[in-house]
């Protein structure tokens, strides 16, 4: 396993989750520019925050990114920001998002946590653990 963990002042980490958000009503809304300004911003707003996007795609109607968050922070705090965040400004430089629909983002989202360990060996070594303990005391 290759993975590289982050940490603060007492938790060290690896939390990376796929995300996907959508235009109200799956409008395609973000084009000629506002897809462009919605990456610029998205980048912005995580700078100095306990988010790191590791890739993102913007469609016409839908959002996906790629992020790793302090789990401090959480998901459901992160994505609640960005959206919040990319709504006000977007729909104050683009007035037409405010005559096209009623706010910029659906409510809902999708999450997905992505690890480096398939669920089965992560069960697996959970499983293992006192049998590995065992051994180790046994040894010495």
């Amino acid at each position: 396993m290759n993975t590289t963990y982050k940490s603060n002042n007492n938790i060290v980490y690896s939390c990376k989750y796929h995300v996907v958000w959508c235009s109200k009503y799956r409008r395609k809304v973000l084009t000629n520019g506002v897809d462009v300004r919605l990456k610029e911003l998205l980048q912005e707003y995580t700078e100095n925050r306990s988010v790191d996007i590791l890739k993102m795609e913007i469609m016409p109607d839908h959002v996906y990114v790629l992020v790793e968050v302090d789990p401090q922070f959480g998901i459901h705090k992160a994505v609640k920001a960005l959206k919040g965040y990319t709504s006000k400004v977007l729909r104050q430089k683009f007035p037409h998002l405010r005559t096209k629909i009623p706010t910029l983002w659906t409510n809902s989202y999708f999450v997905s946590t992505v690890g480096d360990a398939p669920l089965e060996a992560m069960k697996q070594y959970i499983e293992n653990q006192k049998t590995s303990q065992r051994q180790k005391d046994k040894l010495g």
